[in-house]
């Protein structure tokens, strides 16, 4: 834990310096657990990811100098999300492909939207929304609820992490609850419960509070849920 606060703090650094690069905004954010105790990845896993986004931002904000964007990056086990706003499809094109080519990169969610970037008042209500959606989780007991990424972009939050199927549905129903939310998706990578208690023991956590069933390892792509909606 003692790596945590200044690596935690160089991201933050790194983030206000490429942030102070108008009109080119790219953002490496550092998703809710980071470098956190209750994290099912390894520590070293969470340096990596860290280093991993903030190289990823760099080489975004070199590529896309001079456009009009607003591309915030996330990575979970070198799995790249990207969220914001670019101005036509083909600049989305090219930072999904800049985002796959940077090393150790392992897949790459491209969920860039084609429209003006959002308004600082638009990001402050995602991060209020984002730390409403935290708050229903901890008063979850069937979900670990620092065992879960969040990214809000425009009211739509975004769920990473590894995860039973059955903690990944109850995430999305809880978080499709919160008001002000207007679409979950979920970017998970599941495993079976034994696979999620063996992360937990290998990290020095508690067991669930209710354990979840068994499902086999896979990597899935995005699915959507609508708010008030059943997950999917």
């Amino acid at each position: 834990m003692k790596l945590a606060i200044p690596v935690l703090a160089a991201a933050l650094a790194a983030s206000a310096a490429l942030s102070a690069c108008a009109p080119l905004v790219v953002g490496a954010i550092v998703g809710g657990t980071a470098l956190v105790a209750t994290d099912r990845r390894t520590t070293g896993a969470q340096v990596d990811d860290t280093t991993m986004h903030l190289r990823v931002s760099n080489e975004l904000s070199a590529a896309l100098k001079g456009l009009d964007v607003h591309i915030s990056v996330n990575s979970f086990e070198r799995k790249i999300l990207l969220t914001g706003e670019v101005p036509n499809e083909q600049v989305k094109a090219q930072a999904g492909e800049v985002a796959a080519r940077s090393a150790n990169v392992r897949a790459v969610v491209n969920e860039l939207t084609v429209a003006p970037p959002s308004s600082f008042g638009q990001r402050t209500n995602d991060t209020g929304l984002g730390a409403k959606v935290r708050a229903a989780f901890v008063n979850t007991k069937q979900i670990a609820f620092n065992s879960v990424d969040i990214v809000t972009e425009r009211g739509v939050v975004y769920l990473l992490g590894f995860v039973t199927e059955k903690e990944g549905e109850v995430a999305a129903h809880v978080a499709s609850r919160v008001a002000g939310v207007r679409q979950v998706v979920k970017v998970f990578d599941y495993g079976s419960a034994e696979e999620v208690q063996r992360r937990r023991d290998s990290a020095g956590l508690p067991p669930p509070a209710t354990p979840a069933p068994t499902t086999p390892a896979t990597t899935t792509a995005p699915a959507t849920t609508a708010p008030g909606a059943a997950p999917r």
